[in-house]
């Protein structure tokens, strides 16, 4: 679930065991995603499926174990069925044979807290009516209908599908564009990419492919080239960008060799505007000034990948903190979208990667437990900048714009 495409929703279906969730993941699918067996516990952990489904289109499907799962296994199944809840845009959730009670109340209670829409299924309608007072009772409390569906007689499959498209927000079918905010059509971008140690074999790291790829969405020109090479290019063809991108880890240098009424920014800025909380890590962020001895530092890596001996979150951003603050400091790292260890009030800081590899609602609500008790969030590209003083140029451009408040720069 660490690599879900932001253009793709993320829906997720729940219940209890043997309520139908993965015969109806089928149907929608038309095709056989998920084991359907009799036999309850068949599904234990989350899986996970790329798939189209007729008439809504490409969607990221999440099938889940019985909310009701016993034993010391089933508990822990149900656990990892409740993380699901941070990481999707719409749920389903199904019940069946009038079974509804406080499992199905906290599940509502945690989509809600979450923000996640959800549509009731009351599945087996052939064999069990949706009761009265229940109906009544999901339209008062909850205020919404359960569709009335049966897995044995699918004949309103097609409204299925079409209630689930309704239900999903409009927001996760959005593509929202890195740079479309700051260019016009045919401008020129500079994207400086160093090819150090930490360079994948033979390619470029995704924020890299995915800022050409925006520029080119947006009808404009990519420039790519090393940080070394700026100089001479910026001499040799009196090319003026309109605006200058570069990998966190050469700030410094693309600060010296990118003229100062040529706008200049860095890649994790971008993503932190993109898909980020970036008014809390803009609050956050000058806390790299208030660090204090001892304190523990959370780094959020949203993907796993492969550990580089100069690695941007585990080595270079601990070295330059403890330099930078003169103290001496804890870290931590949680790669992925795994829970954490302690609780989140035990850190000083939250520094989160730049997230180029989850949605902005998977960013959003991993680092929602840290704004909620008020601990501070910055992330790699933002901390880096204001270690080595170019913040304020750094998110220069974004001034403006809605989500950055002047008074920040």
């Amino acid at each position: 679930m660490n690599k879900g495409k932001e253009s793709k929703p993320h829906i997720g279906i729940f219940g209890r065991c043997n309520t139908g969730k993965s015969s109806i993941i089928n149907l929608l699918t038309g095709q056989s995603v998920a084991i359907v067996s009799s036999q309850p516990g068949t599904t234990t952990d989350p899986v996970t499926k790329a798939i189209e489904i007729p008439g809504l289109g490409p969607v990221i499907m999440i099938d889940t174990a019985g909310l009701d799962d016993t034993g010391e296994l089933g508990t822990q199944r149900v656990l990892k069925s409740r993380e699901v809840i941070r990481n999707i845009d719409m749920a389903i959730v199904v019940i069946a044979e009038n079974s509804f009670d406080h499992i199905e109340e906290q599940l509502i209670d945690e989509l809600e807290e979450h923000g996640a829409p959800y549509l009731f299924v009351a599945n087996k309608t052939d064999l069990i009516g949706l009761s009265t007072p229940l109906k009544l009772m999901l339209r008062e409390k909850y205020g919404q209908d359960a569709f009335e569906f049966s897995v044995l007689r699918p004949d309103n499959l097609e409204d299925l599908i079409q209630t689930v498209r309704r239900t999903v927000p409009e927001s996760a079918y959005q593509k929202h564009s890195l740079l479309g905010d700051f260019l016009r059509y045919g401008d020129i971008v500079l994207l400086i990419t160093p090819i150090d140690s930490e360079a994948p074999e033979g390619r470029l790291i995704l924020p890299q492919v995915q800022a050409i790829r925006d520029v080119l969405d947006n009808d404009c020109v990519a420039v790519v080239l090393k940080e070394r090479e700026v100089d001479a290019f910026l001499k040799k063809t009196a090319i003026k960008p309109r605006l200058a991108v570069c990998d966190s880890s050469v700030f410094l240098k693309a600060d010296a060799s990118v003229p100062k009424d040529i706008p200049l920014t860095g890649f994790s800025v971008l993503l932190a505007y993109h898909k980020g909380d970036f008014k809390s890590y803009l609050q956050g962020t000058p806390t790299l000034s208030r660090l204090q001895e001892n304190d523990r530092i959370l780094l959020l890596e949203s993907c796993s990948h492969h550990v580089a001996c100069d690695d941007i979150g585990r080595v270079k951003i601990p070295r330059w903190m403890r330099s930078f603050s003169g103290k001496n400091l804890h870290f931590e790292t949680v790669a992925g979208l795994n829970k954490l260890a302690r609780p989140i009030t035990d850190y000083a800081l939250v520094v989160q990667c730049g997230g180029c590899m989850i949605t902005r609602k998977q960013l959003a609500n991993r680092l929602k437990p840290a704004i909620d008790k008020g601990v501070p969030v910055t992330n790699y590209g933002l901390a880096i900048a204001w270690m080595q003083g170019v913040y304020n140029r750094a998110i220069e451009p974004f001034v403006g714009h809605a989500n950055t408040p002047e008074s920040y720069l």
